[in-house]
């Protein structure tokens, strides 16, 4: 599973890039609204920190053709790149036509299986299935990430799963077992996984133990 961190603030991802293990980084226009400073420059720096990663940064426009003259000019930004969509009538449209174009994007705000069925058949390279938002409602929103795998592996389309809307560690583990191809989360989810009172303990032991016996690695 490929592990994205969901934030705009640059310190939190050069703090996630430094552990080795960041595969790309969400954003929103609500992310990238609060670190208070311009888009581009604020993609542009998340690029720089996660060279190998993928970047996806999000349309606002809701009309088709200003949909598509703003992502043309996103995705020319850099080549890590991956234009964000929301799953709207036009916003498929656009994916089809950026999907045509080799550029690649991320269909967000998708609830249920028969959603990203639209966008895998309009060629999205991640499909973003929110999970915490259908928790609060009640419901279960792993079960839309489980049939969407399912889904894109019985028919074949090259989309990947992304499970978004992650409020906690276990939405982790559940997009393990479900077979996503990747999850996105704030920093604090992702600090979280590092967490167990075993390995805090058993730390804790060796290092005492090794103290007591007065040994040392570097002399």
């Amino acid at each position: 599973m490929k592990l994205f961190v969901d934030t705009g603030d640059i310190e939190e991802v050069k703090k996630a890039a430094s552990w080795g293990i960041l595969d790309g980084v969400t954003t929103n226009p609500t992310l990238i609204a609060k670190t208070g400073k311009g888009f581009k420059e604020t993609v542009l720096k998340i690029c720089e920190a996660v060279p190998n990663g993928e970047i996806s940064a999000e349309v606002v426009a809701t009309d088709y053709d200003t949909m598509l003259k703003e992502a043309l000019e996103v995705s020319s930004w850099h080549p890590n790149i991956v234009v964000k969509v929301p799953l709207i009538e036009p916003g498929i449209s656009l994916v089809k036509t950026l999907s045509d174009k080799g550029i690649k994007t991320n269909v967000t705000l998708v609830f249920t299986v028969s959603q990203a069925l639209l966008a895998a058949k309009a060629g999205a390279t991640f499909i973003s299935n929110f999970v915490g938002r259908v928790d609060d409602l009640s419901e279960d929103g792993m079960l839309a990430v489980a049939d969407s795998v399912e889904m894109v592996r019985t028919y074949g389309f090259k989309s990947q799963i992304l499970v978004a809307s992650v409020r906690h560690p276990l939405h982790v583990v559940q997009g393990v077992q479900a077979g996503a191809h990747i999850a996105t989360m704030p920093l604090k989810i992702l600090e979280m996984l590092f967490k167990h009172p075993l390995t805090d303990a058993g730390l804790k032991r060796f290092l005492d133990d090794w103290n007591a016996a007065g040994l040392h690695i570097l002399e």
